[in-house]
């Protein structure tokens, strides 16, 4: 009698709305944290989890249409944020290696998977619908490679495009498959499926940057409203997809790659994103995966063992040998080849899309459900150990580049505020640099000292301006330390704070223009830069710093030279990366001088460089867009004289564009 009653209390679902979440967070919080200390990936955790609280295991959860809708919303925000994390820049450097492996990881497992399957009895149909799913695949251990910091790394790049050509071309092959089988596979459905593919892409890669630029520069203010516009935009572009008969995940995917040019990878913004994806809804996709999973099938039906084995197998080694062939052939290690392999072998997504669309039009029987599950069982374990295994033997951000010089600008950078609100272009700026080196925001406000004591109301608005600072670099999960200063005047304050903190670079705002007085006697920014003995940015931004398009370095040849040179690059290429943004270089020569060659300047190869004659301020004035963040190196020759540089450029292009970003970077020498 006890036997029974715990039978059919373990068998009974649970239906109330608050046990069923808070038993999906104790999963959420649980099973990561067990699995990471035994060295598996958390995402493991969650998905055997899934297996055991689902119904067909101890029965605790029915996957129901709550499970199934959170559960799909996971899936679009874990494709969203792949293509969030999907530079066109890189795709466009790495072209050839991402097409060749999209290519090769369908084409290999749609030969080798029809094969396979025809050699147990399959028709050739029900073959070509199962090679398709093998060919597919999720990238399941996408928050692994993000936690690894190997996001930007080259074999990632190749990995997210080939992802994308290989889940387009195996959902193509379903919808192929299924019209002839349904006996519908006519001209009509190619003149429609291609167009309408081709227009959706178009529209969603070239119309959504331009609707997302204007909204936010319209609304840009308000952060949730930025938030709820992501969220809209990522449904929106997924429900297109189904439109025109594709899956959603698609459109996800492009959805991302469409609007990651307008969010800074170290933004508030695109940390709202990843933390709410990655904590909440990506988990509820792999509790629901885990749902599907029957272990008992594979005792239960004897034959279901051959069909999973043969499909288990298939599915590995059509996705290895891609990997291993296209790692060869471009000069991957053996890591590298195993994270492309991690990646690309995880089947859920569109495998379980195009199975349950299948078995619903009696293509294939319960035996091919049966062992399409235990193959995702086996896959979705195997590809984030995989991945974490080898990929941890990859140094984050591989692919880019720095120098001691300026490989720790961002340790501790302090940025005077007087007034958040119109200064928070300057506090993004800073935290995008503090955040690239882990390292420390130091938001600074100084009241002058006076003869009178200070107010309880200036002490008051010291305190609002610090606290909003602190919650702005908080928001950006920066590390920060608020600065209150009484001192004799900003400059000496500021010299003084940024040698006690031990600051590795000041952030300046700049109006655009000096006064006749400040030209004469010299202004605050003249006395910082005279005084301090690290870099100091003086910047100017009339726009968000997130609507940079392009970063633009321009220089003369007589800069070429200075020590402060080789700097000056680097931060061009950071600010480049950070913001997402085309790096451009223009070098100025003087009419009658030589060009000097920058092959060895530390310039990345497919950077674009213009060489001109002419004069400075005319020749860059002319090559300036709106959204161009324009980078200067900056020098001081005279103590009452701050822009050195070729006279008075800075200001002369700042009143000819001023609706262009600057910042005058200055080097100690």
């Amino acid at each position: 009698m006890t036997d029974f009653l715990m039978t059919t209390l373990i068998s009974t679902p649970i239906k109330e709305p608050v046990p069923v979440f808070l038993m999906i967070l104790g999963i959420m919080l649980i099973a990561p944290l067990l699995f990471e200390k035994i060295r598996l990936p958390g995402i493991v955790g969650l998905i055997l989890a899934g297996v055991v609280v689902g119904p067909n295991g101890l029965g605790l959860l029915a996957r129901d249409n709550t499970i199934i809708l959170l559960g799909t919303v996971g899936l679009l925000f874990l494709m969203f944020m792949a293509g969030l994390e999907t530079s066109l820049d890189d795709l466009k450097y790495n072209a050839d290696k991402a097409v060749l492996f999209g290519l090769a990881t369908f084409l290999v497992p749609m030969i080798l998977g029809t094969g396979a399957m025809m050699a147990i009895g399959y028709g050739l149909l029900p073959a070509v619908l199962v090679a398709s799913c093998f060919a597919s695949h999720t990238l399941l251990a996408l928050p692994v490679a993000s936690k690894l910091g190997i996001m930007r790394s080259q074999v990632m790049t190749t990995t997210l495009g080939g992802t994308l050509i290989t889940n387009v071309l195996a959902l193509l092959v379903l919808a192929v498959v299924v019209r002839a089988h349904q006996g519908n596979l006519t001209l009509q459905f190619w003149l429609t499926l291609i167009p309408s593919l081709i227009v959706y892409t178009f529209l969603t890669l070239w119309g959504l940057p331009r609707l997302g630029r204007w909204f936010f520069q319209r609304f840009g203010h308000d952060e949730g409203a930025e938030f709820t516009f992501v969220l809209a935009t990522l449904f929106v572009v997924s429900y297109g997809a189904e439109l025109i008969q594709i899956e959603p995940i698609i459109g996800a995917f492009l959805a991302g790659v469409a609007i990651t040019q307008l969010i800074p990878h170290l933004s508030p913004l695109m940390n709202r994103i990843q933390f709410i994806g990655n904590t909440l809804f990506v988990p509820f996709f792999l509790i629901s995966v885990g749902m599907l999973v029957n272990p008992l099938i594979l005792i239960q039906e004897p034959q279901a063992l051959v069909v999973s084995g043969v499909m288990v197998a298939a599915a590995i080694v059509a996705k290895f040998l891609p990997a291993w062939g296209v790692g060869k052939l471009f000069g991957f290690n053996f890591d590298n080849i195993m994270v492309l392999f991690g990646l690309s072998v995880a089947q859920a997504a569109s495998t379980l899309a195009a199975i349950t669309v299948a078995f619903n039009i009696e293509l294939v029987d319960q035996l091919t459900v049966n062992g399409t599950i235990a193959m995702i069982l086996v896959t979705c374990i195997a590809s984030p150990w995989i991945t974490n295994q080898w990929g941890r033997n990859l140094k984050p951000g591989e692919t880019s580049v720095t120098t001691p010089q300026t490989a720790n600008i961002g340790d501790r950078v302090l940025v005077p505020v007087a007034n958040p609100s119109t200064e928070d272009n300057l506090l993004q700026l800073a935290i995008l640099l503090a955040k690239s080196s882990t390292g420390t925001l130091l938001p600074l406000h100084i009241l002058l000292e006076k003869s009178a004591p200070i107010s309880l109301e200036d002490k008051t608005r010291q305190n609002q301006l610090l606290s909003t600072a602190e919650m702005i670099a908080h928001a950006a999960v920066v590390d920060v330390t608020p600065i209150g200063r009484i001192d004799e005047s900003i400059d000496k304050g500021i010299a003084r704070v940024a040698e006690e903190k031990q600051a590795s670079v000041i952030i300046c705002g700049w109006k655009g223009y000096s006064t006749y007085q400040e030209n004469l006697f010299g202004g605050v920014i003249d006395k910082i830069v005279q005084r301090s003995s690290v870099p100091v940015l003086v910047s100017r931004f009339p726009l968000p710093i997130e609507h940079t398009n392009r970063v633009f370095l321009a220089f003369t040849t007589q800069q070429t030279y200075a020590s402060s040179f080789g700097q000056s690059i680097q931060l061009a290429k950071s600010l480049a990366t950070e913001l997402k943004a085309s790096l451009q270089l223009l070098q100025v020569v003087p009419v009658r001088g030589a060009k000097v060659d920058l092959t060895n300047a530390g310039i990345p190869a497919d950077t674009p460089i213009q060489q001109v004659r002419g004069n400075f301020v005319r020749q860059v004035s002319r090559l300036l867009t709106t959204n161009d963040l324009l980078v200067l190196n900056g020098t001081v020759e005279q103590k009452t004289q701050l822009f050195s540089l070729l006279g008075h450029a800075p200001e002369a292009i700042a009143r000819s564009h001023p609706e262009v970003a600057m910042i005058i970077a200055y080097f100690p020498q």
